[in-house]
């Protein structure tokens, strides 16, 4: 048998193949998600006025920022799971949350103000928004660390703080449908921060199960 021969044969023995990296990084947020809905139903639910909420463009524009920070971290981590990928061409994405926000704040310094700056800067829930998207972003990063473990991330902090961002997107959705506070200053303040946190422990706990 010569060596290309030996080749075939070796490849048709091995039916096995190792399982893409988006199918088992769906797979393991899906596992995790019900988890987070959980400390969700249990701790906070939804707004009383969700119904007369829907009707605040501001309200919509929550879920509209969180859910443009969720996919494309989605989508960069997976860019990421390869072998000598780089930020280079991905990173703008990163940043529609920040142009949605920049929006939003503009057309709400325009509109007749409905309460003080500082008050829709601090709003009523910061502190709960400051636990409350962190504990729900857990299980979420726990399964997309799972998940980006089948890929082979050269630079794994990089990609423990992608896994970062897209739970704490996720998470903030949940958390957007709870929170009263829909100024969008409080939304580019405390979500941002929580957000931050939970970036920092994926990059943390990343630069060490991420690496291969």
């Amino acid at each position: 048998m010569d060596t290309d021969q030996l080749i075939r044969s070796l490849a048709a023995d091995n039916a096995h193949r190792a399982p893409r990296v988006g199918a088992v990084l769906t797979m393991a947020l899906l596992v995790a998600a019900p988890l987070s809905i959980l400390i969700f139903a249990t701790f906070l639910g939804v707004r009383a006025d969700v119904m007369s909420a829907m009707h605040n463009p501001f309200f919509d524009m929550k879920f509209a920022v969180t859910l443009s920070l969720a996919i494309p971290a989605i989508i960069v981590s997976l860019h990421l799971s390869r072998p000598e990928a780089l930020m280079r061409g991905w990173g703008w994405l990163l940043l529609l949350p920040v142009g949605l926000l920049a929006v939003a704040i503009g057309g709400e310094t325009m509109m007749a103000p409905a309460m003080p700056m500082t008050m829709r800067l601090v709003g009523k829930n910061s502190r709960v928004c400051l636990l409350a998207i962190p504990a729900m972003s857990l299980p979420l990063l726990a399964g997309a660390l799972f998940g980006l473990r089948h890929g082979a991330p050269s630079h794994p902090a990089l990609a423990g703080a992608l896994a970062g961002l897209l739970s704490a997107g996720l998470a903030a959705t949940l958390y957007a449908s709870h929170c009263t506070d829909d100024s969008p200053l409080f939304v580019a303040t405390w979500y941002t921060i929580a957000t931050a946190l939970v970036t920092a422990i994926g990059a943390a706990v990343g630069s060490r199960v991420l690496r291969f």
